[in-house]
């Protein structure tokens, strides 16, 4: 996160002014691993930089390798996957997403030469892969600077609590017009305010 986006946000928004001068950077290392973070995102509802989810403890149990990979999720035993108290849906989710990234060799894509639309265009099509989860790798996984997951629970919180939004009236267009000052630094803003979450938490 570089200091020209910080600065930006300073100028442009006081909320986050406060929340930067309060708080440390909040850093994320990427794992590069698009396939991996789709898994956590699927199984956990959150992606890996948020925390282990148990549900992902469990999970590799069930895997033939300690990683997630296309092969070892085609391999997971739908029996023992429900007996995990987790959903059909979300197996078929993943086992499309396995099936998928093999046929296509997806494996072979160079993610960071797409832009943000080529990386929701391929993953848009997978069957139970919204956008929350895609949201999430471009976010994280992929580092890009301008983003926004306007469907993202704690962000909406903090962006009801923060800035006085009415969660009962279209708060859709709310938090994206709020966002829209952010720009081109959207990542860097839902950072800092999904940091202040936490730092409230311990407070």
């Amino acid at each position: 996160m570089n200091q020209q986006a910080a600065n930006f946000l300073k100028e442009k928004d006081p909320i986050l002014n406060e929340i930067i001068r309060t708080i440390p950077e909040p850093i994320t290392e990427s794992t590069n691993d698009v396939f991996s973070d789709l898994v956590g995102c699927i199984v956990a509802q959150k992606i890996h930089y948020r925390g282990v989810s148990p549900w992902m403890k469990k999970l590799s149990i069930l895997l033939t390798e300690q990683h997630p990979t296309p092969e070892s999720v085609l391999n997971i035993d739908e029996k023992a996957f429900s007996e995990m108290k987790l959903s059909n849906n979300k197996y078929q989710t993943l086992f499309r997403l396995a099936d998928t990234w093999q046929k296509q060799k997806m494996d072979k894509i160079d993610w960071a030469t797409l832009t943000d639309e080529e990386v929701k265009g391929l993953l848009m099509d997978i069957k139970g892969i919204g956008n929350w989860t895609i949201d999430m790798i471009l976010l994280y996984t992929l580092q890009r600077p301008n983003v926004f997951p306007h469907e993202d629970y704690h962000l909406k919180n903090m962006m009801v609590q923060l800035y006085g939004l009415n969660p009962k009236s279209k708060l859709k267009a709310q938090m994206l017009d709020e966002a829209s000052e952010w720009a081109p630094y959207q990542s860097t803003a839902v950072k800092y305010l999904l940091a202040w979450k936490e730092y409230l938490k311990k407070k």
